[in-house]
C-alpha cells in the first residue's frame, strides 16, 4: 500500500517537470508569433459543374501547391474557401455575404459571374477587398468607380471588333448572330451592332438559344437562320450549348460548302476539350481566342497540369488546359506574393482581427484589404502568360488567335485592335495599322473541305419572287403577256432581257419567277412607290422593270447599278422651214454692222492699193464694183487680185479673220434653228407632257418656272399632244428619261427631236430587300454587260439607240440670235487695224508729196468719194428697208 502511494507521488513529479519544461516561457511567446504562418483567406466563388469554373478550380489548387512548394519560408499562405453558386448570380452574393461575415477573408474570387459583378464591386469597395473577377462578360466597370474590382479576361467591345474585323476581311455584307441566352453571353450583342455598323455590314438577325432548349427546338431555330438568306454564322455560348449547336447543325447540312462559321473565345478556348464527334462536326468554323505566346515555361505547366489532373480529378481527364486556367495560375501566384509583401511591411495590419458583421446598414472595412489591392496593382510578373500587369484594374488579351478548325487546330493569323490582322510570320505586322485584309490570313479550309470563300449567303433552292410591273404603253421597256387559254404569263422586253442575262452570268443558279404587279383588270395595281413597299413588306424578293433609282427609296430596299442612261430629255417638234430663216441667226444691228464693215474695209483697201494697184484703177462705177467685189469676195474667200501694199495685206488677214469667226457662228446658230424650235416653257399658256409613271422629282430637275403639267401614257399620246400645241389642247414638250424618250423617237424620227438636259435621274436599276447579298453580284453583273457590249446589243435590239437624234443641250436655252454685243471685240479690232492702216498710208504719202501736189492730189481724191457718196446712200438706204 505504501510502495503504491510513493509510486503515485514519483509519477506526479515526473509529469509536473516535463510540463513545466514544455510550457513556454513569456519571453519566448513574442518569438513563436514571428513564426508562425499567418493564413490569407480568400472566398471563391464559382460553377463547379461549367468547364470554366472546373480549370479555374484545378488551376488555383495547383498554383497554391506549386508556390509554396518553391516558397516554404513565406510566412503567409493562401487558404480558399470555395462555394459553388450553382450558375446562379443570387447564390453568387449570397456566398460572399455568408463569407465575409463568417471568415476574416481578405480576397474574393469569382468566376463568370456577370449579373451580379456590379453588386460585388460596390461591396468590394465598402469592405474594402479585393474583388477579382475571371472571365465575366458584360461592359467594362471604371476602376475609378469601383478601385476594389480587379477584372480579368476578354472585354466584349474587343470581342466584337474582332468578329466585325473577320467579317469584313472576308466581304461578307450580312451576317447572322447566335448567343446564349443569360447574362454572361447576352453582353455581346449590343456591341456587335455597333462594330458591324461601323463597318457597313449588316446584321441580318440574332438569336437567343437557352441551355434549357431540346434538340429538336435548336433544330427549329437553325431551320429559320437557314431561310434567312445568309449563310456566315456567328457564335457566342457556353461549349456546352455549343456542342449541342453544331451537332444538329451538321444534321440539317449546314456544316458543308457555302456556309462560315464564327466563334467567340468562350468556344474557341475549350475546342480542344470537346468530344470528338463534337469537333468532326465543327470542322470548317474560324474562331476568335487570345493569343498566349509560346514558352518553356508554358509547356511544362500544361504537361504538370495534365499530370496532376489524370492523377486526382476524374472530371478534367478530357479537357485541355486554355487560356482560363493559365491566367488563373498567374493571378493566384500575384495574389500570394502581395500577400507576402503586405505581410512583410505591414505585419500587424495583416495580423487584425477582422472577422466583418456584414448587414446593409453597417459595413466595417479592411485595413488590409485597402494594403492588399495596392500591392496587387503594383505587381509586375512575367508569369505562365509571359506577360501579366493590369492597367486600371483590368488584365485584356493584347492579341488575339484567328484558328481554324480542320482535322485538329491550327492558327492562321493573329488580329490586334491597333494593327488589325497580321500573318503568322509577324511580318509587315505594323506597316500598315487598322488591317483587315484576309491576304495576311493562312488559307481556310472551310465547311465542306473547300478552300473557296463562301459567298455569305444561300437562297436554299429558293425561287425568287421578281415583281413585275405593268406597263403597256412601253411594252418595248417591260411587257406582261397573259395567255388566255393556258393562262400561263410571258415576261419580256428590254428590262426582262437585261436581268435575264445578269441571272445567266453569274457563277451560281439563282431560280425566278415573275410574278406581274396588276388587278383583277389587269392594269398597274398601284404606283411605283406602292411596288416598292411590296418588296419591303416581302411580299416580293426583287422587282424587275422600268423603275428609276431614287434617294428616297433607299431607306426601304436596296437598288443594282443602273443598266440605263441617267439622262433626262426634252422632246419637241421639228421647225417648219420658211423662206426667211437664214436671216434670223443675226440681229439687225449686226447685219448692217457686218454689211458697213465689208464696205468700209473694202474702201481702206481700195484707197491703199488704188495709186499702186492697176486692178483697182479705171471708171468710177468699175472702181465702186472693185470696192464691194474684194470685201464681200473675202465671205466665202473668193477674192484673187493681188495685193502689192503691205498695209493692204494686213487689213485683209485681220478682217479675213474676223469673216471666219462670224461665218462659223452665224452656220452653228442656222443648224440649231433649222433643228430646233425655240421654246419657251417658262410662259403660263405653255404645258409640258410627261409619262402619269415618271416621278414629280424628275420633272422638277429641269427647273422650269411655273410648269403646266399634262401626264400621257404611250408614245402615241405623246405624238398627237405635240402636234396639238399649248394652244389647241396639247403641249409644247415632252419631258422624260432617256429610254421612254429613245422609244418615242424610234416611232416618229422625222417629226419630232430630243434635247438633252443638263438634270439628271438615278436611271433604271433592279430592286432588292434591304441587305440582299445579290444587290452586289448582279451590279457586277451588269457591269460585265457593259464592257462586254452586250448591254449596247439589247439596246439596239429593243430601243433606238442612234444618239445623232440627241442634242446636248439644256431645255432652258434654246438657239437664240445673234447681236451686235457678242462681236463688238471683233468689230473693234477689224476698225482699229483698217483705221491704222489707212492714216499711216496718208502720212506716208504726205511726206512722199509737196504741198502743192498734196494739195491736187487730195483735191482729186475728195471730188472722188463726193462722186461715190450719192451711190453709198442709196445703197445704204435700200439694204435699211430691207432689213427692217
Amino acid at each position: 500500500m505504501d510502495f503504491s502511494f510513493t509510486r503515485n507521488i514519483w509519477t506526479f513529479f515526473l509529469v509536473a517537470v516535463l510540463f513545466s519544461l514544455v510550457q513556454p516561457s513569456p519571453a519566448n511567446l513574442t518569438t513563436i508569433r514571428d513564426t508562425a504562418i499567418e493564413m490569407i483567406h480568400v472566398g471563391l466563388i464559382i460553377d463547379s459543374h461549367s468547364w470554366v469554373g472546373k480549370n479555374v478550380d484545378s488551376c488555383i489548387s495547383m498554383a497554391i501547391s506549386e508556390f509554396y512548394g518553391r516558397n516554404s519560408h513565406y510566412r503567409t499562405k493562401l487558404v480558399v474557401h470555395a462555394r459553388d453558386s450553382e450558375g446562379d448570380p443570387l447564390l453568387v452574393l449570397s456566398h460572399a455575404l455568408v463569407l465575409l461575415e463568417s471568415v476574416k477573408l481578405h480576397a474574393i474570387i469569382v468566376a463568370e459571374n456577370s449579373a451580379g459583378l456590379k453588386i460585388l464591386a460596390e461591396l468590394g469597395s465598402r469592405v474594402e477587398i479585393p474583388i477579382i473577377s475571371l472571365f465575366a462578360a458584360g461592359p467594362v466597370l471604371s476602376f475609378s468607380e469601383y478601385p476594389c474590382l480587379i477584372q480579368i479576361g476578354a472585354d466584349e467591345v474587343s470581342r466584337a471588333e474582332g468578329i466585325a474585323t473577320i467579317v469584313e476581311a472576308f466581304g461578307w455584307r450580312s451576317v447572322a448572330l447566335i448567343y446564349e441566352d443569360n447574362d454572361s453571353a447576352r453582353q455581346i450583342l449590343p456591341n456587335v451592332i455597333t462594330s458591324l455598323d461601323e463597318t457597313g455590314v449588316r446584321l441580318a438577325q440574332h438569336i437567343a438559344l437557352s441551355a434549357s432548349l431540346t434538340d429538336e427546338e435548336i433544330i427549329q431555330q437553325l431551320k429559320m437562320l437557314m431561310h434567312l438568306g445568309t449563310s456566315v454564322y456567328v457564335v457566342h455560348t457556353s461549349p456546352i450549348l455549343a456542342s449541342r449547336l453544331f451537332s444538329n447543325a451538321k444534321r440539317l447540312e449546314m456544316m458543308s460548302q457555302g456556309y462560315a462559321w464564327i466563334t467567340t473565345d468562350m468556344i474557341t478556348n475549350f475546342m480542344n476539350s470537346m468530344d470528338p464527334s463534337v469537333m468532326e462536326s465543327m470542322q470548317g468554323v474560324v474562331g476568335f481566342k487570345p493569343h498566349i505566346p509560346a514558352s518553356k515555361e508554358l509547356r511544362n505547366f500544361a504537361i504538370r497540369w495534365r499530370i496532376r489532373n489524370l492523377n486526382e480529378d476524374q472530371n478534367l481527364q478530357e479537357m485541355e488546359l486554355n487560356v482560363y486556367g493559365i491566367w488563373t495560375y498567374d493571378m493566384v501566384q500575384v495574389l500570394a506574393t502581395a500577400a507576402e509583401c503586405v505581410m512583410a511591411r505591414h505585419p500587424d495590419i495583416m495580423r487584425q482581427e477582422n472577422k466583418l458583421n456584414i448587414n446593409f446598414t453597417t459595413i466595417r472595412s479592411s485595413q488590409s484589404g485597402s494594403v492588399l489591392i495596392e500591392e496587387i496593382l503594383q505587381s509586375r510578373f512575367k508569369g505562365v502568360s509571359r506577360g501579366f500587369q493590369l492597367t486600371s484594374g483590368r488584365l485584356i488579351p493584347k492579341e488575339f488567335e484567328i484558328v481554324n478548325v480542320f482535322k485538329g487546330e491550327r492558327i492562321m493569323g493573329y488580329w490586334n485592335p491597333e494593327n488589325g490582322i497580321t500573318s503568322i510570320t509577324k511580318e509587315e505586322n505594323h506597316t500598315k495599322t487598322n488591317s483587315t485584309s484576309c491576304n495576311k490570313l493562312e488559307s481556310v479550309i472551310w465547311p465542306g473541305g473547300t478552300m473557296n470563300i463562301p459567298k455569305g449567303w444561300n437562297l436554299h433552292g429558293k425561287k425568287l419572287r421578281i415583281g413585275v410591273p405593268v406597263n403597256p404603253g412601253f411594252s418595248e421597256l417591260i411587257s406582261v403577256i397573259r395567255d388566255p387559254q393556258t393562262n400561263k404569263i410571258t415576261v419580256d422586253g428590254f428590262c426582262a432581257e437585261v436581268f435575264r442575262e445578269a441571272i445567266k452570268s453569274l457563277d451560281y443558279e439563282v431560280q425566278f419567277e415573275f410574278l406581274p404587279y396588276a388587278n383583277a383588270s389587269g392594269q398597274l395595281a398601284g404606283t411605283y412607290d406602292d411596288l416598292i413597299q411590296e418588296v419591303y413588306h416581302k411580299n416580293y424578293d426583287a422587282v424587275v422593270g422600268d423603275v428609276t433609282i431614287m434617294a428616297r427609296r433607299f431607306p426601304y430596299v436596296d437598288f443594282t447599278l443602273p443598266y440605263t442612261d441617267l439622262d433626262i430629255g426634252v422632246a419637241v417638234p421639228k421647225i417648219n422651214n420658211n423662206a426667211w430663216i437664214f436671216l434670223r441667226p443675226l440681229s439687225c444691228d449686226l447685219w448692217i454692222a457686218t454689211a458697213a464693215f465689208f464696205i468700209f474695209t473694202g474702201i481702206v483697201v481700195w484707197f491703199i492699193e488704188r495709186p499702186i494697184n492697176n486692178e483697182f484703177q479705171g471708171s468710177p462705177w468699175e472702181q465702186i464694183g472693185m470696192i464691194f467685189w474684194y470685201s464681200f469676195s473675202t465671205l466665202v474667200f473668193a477674192h484673187k487680185e493681188n495685193l502689192l501694199s503691205n498695209l493692204s495685206k494686213f487689213v485683209v488677214i485681220i478682217w479675213v479673220l474676223v469673216v471666219l469667226i462670224i461665218t462659223s457662228s452665224y452656220t452653228a446658230t442656222l443648224a440649231s434653228m433649222l433643228t430646233v424650235q425655240q421654246i419657251r416653257l417658262s410662259s403660263r399658256e405653255d404645258y409640258i407632257g410627261y409619262q402619269s409613271l415618271v416621278p414629280g422629282t424628275i420633272i422638277s430637275n429641269i427647273k422650269i418656272e411655273n410648269p403646266r403639267r399634262m401626264q400621257f401614257p404611250s408614245p402615241e399620246a405623246y405624238a398627237d399632244a405635240l402636234r396639238k400645241g399649248s394652244k389647241n389642247g396639247g403641249v409644247s414638250a415632252i419631258i422624260d428619261e432617256i429610254p421612254y424618250l429613245k422609244l418615242f423617237l424610234a416611232k416618229y424620227p422625222s417629226d419630232y427631236t430630243v434635247i438633252k438636259s443638263k438634270a439628271t435621274s438615278g436611271g433604271f436599276g433592279f430592286v432588292f430587300p434591304k441587305g440582299s447579298p445579290l444587290v452586289q453580284d448582279m451590279s457586277s453583273a451588269i457591269v460585265r454587260l457593259r464592257e462586254e457590249e452586250k448591254l449596247q446589243m439589247l439596246e439596239n435590239k429593243w430601243l433606238n439607240n442612234d444618239e445623232s437624234i440627241f442634242i446636248n443641250q439644256d431645255s432652258r436655252s434654246n438657239p437664240s440670235r445673234l447681236n451686235l454685243h457678242s462681236f463688238g471685240g471683233l468689230f473693234l479690232v477689224t476698225g482699229l487695224s483698217s483705221t491704222s492702216a489707212l492714216l499711216l498710208c496718208l502720212y506716208q504719202k504726205r511726206r512722199a508729196m509737196t504741198i502743192c501736189n498734196f494739195k491736187f492730189y487730195l483735191s482729186c481724191t475728195i471730188g472722188s468719194v463726193n462722186t461715190l457718196l450719192p451711190k453709198f446712200r442709196d445703197i445704204l438706204g435700200h439694204l435699211t428697208k430691207t432689213f427692217k
